[in-house]
């Protein structure tokens, strides 16, 4: 099993370049099923979890091949509608294939989806809604069979909760259904305004997307097309925070300013000065930062949940007192005993973490035990005083591509073993 081996207080310098957004990406190459023809993706990001999800596109008949960050999908030989427990298993957000099975082929068997252990995700939200559009869905050992009878319909769907996964799949349902499809309180997140301006290409008619009401008119066909997937906002945010917890200055090409709003200001907050111009920030960090005060986790455009993690790293060495909320998910402080171990002071209760900044982390031996988590500890080892070893970096490699490499070229002492 490989690990990453860290030796941390090395000062970060120059210019490194964000990867294509994983949570972008995925919806998008589900969203190849439903086209005719051949699709080209740009700056797909090459993680486990791309290559899981172009290991199902193979497995449903489609021709999947990446060269360079390209990647080419070509769905017309598309001749099963079931996905197996194994590639389910593997990737969390593989339920993301629902919705377009069920649109292209009219059933879909699949089960319910592995990955990361953050707490129940519960998929009624997708199931609730795909049954108002037609979807005759049951539920049995845990496998999920669907069947349309004729052809599926518009809906009406209010959302209890903005979904980000429930989004998603009402959208690659309804692009294709007869009729109008209305999504009230739906998530807002850029990964689904990128999935929306691929879809708009290939010939879809969706309006309203980036806001809480989308309205799609369902059309007959949908054809290949090109397109460029949105820079990763949660990556960009694990760099800035690893520059913040060395006292570093970086700067990070190809960001969206808008994408990281919610996660500027607790920079500024810890006292890092930062400039942007034309897709370019360049972060400076101060040798002690001082505490952001509080971060609560909340849809878009709140702050992420995905960035809880790195930012608590951050948080740890920062002067002062933060406090934590996670509102979106009940176990995303898994990450909170290992950054105990490298000597952080935080007290967990229920949603609620509070961090009383210390003055340096020491290295250890620790074990990341989800994605997010995982990226908070190399986060923190690079701070740290002293070796840290991290195992289960299998979690990381999920949503960060090969980024031991990308630390180590702007000066951080670390290496994959």
């Amino acid at each position: 099993m490989a690990k990453l081996i860290i030796e941390g207080g090395k000062k970060l310098e120059g210019e490194i370049d964000v990867q294509g957004a994983k949570n972008s990406a995925l919806p998008i190459l589900s969203a190849t099923l439903l086209s005719n023809g051949e699709n080209i993706l740009h700056c797909c990001p090459i993680i486990s979890d791309i290559n899981v999800a172009t290991r199902i596109l193979r497995y449903l008949g489609c021709k999947a091949s990446i060269n360079d960050h390209t990647l080419i999908v070509d769905s017309s030989g598309m001749n099963r509608c079931d996905i197996p427990e194994n590639l389910m298993r593997e990737m969390r957000s593989s339920i993301v294939f629902l919705g377009a099975i069920v649109a292209r082929a009219g059933e879909a068997e699949m089960y319910f989806p592995g990955g990361c252990e953050l707490g129940p995700r519960p998929i009624d939200l997708h199931l609730s809604a795909l049954r108002k559009m037609g979807v005759q869905i049951d539920e049995r050992y845990g496998c999920i069979s669907c069947r349309v009878r004729e052809r599926l319909h518009g809906a009406k769907i209010v959302l209890p909760f903005p979904s980000v996964g429930a989004t998603e799949n009402i959208i690659l349902a309804a692009v294709l259904a007869k009729g109008t499809t209305v999504i009230s309180n739906a998530a807002r997140e850029p990964e689904i305004t990128d999935l929306c301006d691929y879809l708009c290409k290939c010939g879809a008619k969706i309006y309203g997307f980036g806001e809480s009401t989308i309205l799609i008119d369902g059309v007959d066909s949908l054809e290949g097309s090109v397109h460029t997937i949105i820079p990763d906002r949660i990556v960009a945010a694990t760099l800035m925070a690893a520059a913040a917890v060395t006292g570093s200055e970086l700067t990070i090409n190809g960001i969206i300013t808008s994408h990281l709003d919610a996660v500027l200001p607790l920079f500024e907050d810890a006292g890092c000065k930062m400039r942007i111009k034309d897709g370019r920030l360049k972060i400076s960090c101060p040798k002690r930062l001082r505490a952001f005060k509080s971060a609560r986790t909340m849809p878009y455009p709140g702050f992420p949940t995905d960035a809880q993690a790195v930012m608590m790293s951050v948080a740890t060495v920062a002067k002062g007192t933060t406090v934590f909320v996670e509102n979106i998910f009940d176990s995303r402080y898994r990450h909170v005993e290992d950054l105990t171990r490298l000597g952080a002071s935080i007290k967990v209760a229920n949603k609620v973490a509070v961090v009383e900044g210390v003055e340096k982390l020491f290295g250890a031996k620790v074990v990341a035990k989800e994605l997010r988590g995982a990226a908070s500890l190399v986060v923190a080892a690079l701070g740290a005083e002293g070796t840290t070893e991290i195992k289960g970096i299998n979690f990381l490699e999920r949503g960060y591509e090969n980024f031991e490499i990308a630390l180590a070229q702007v000066g951080a002492d670390i290496k994959k073993i």
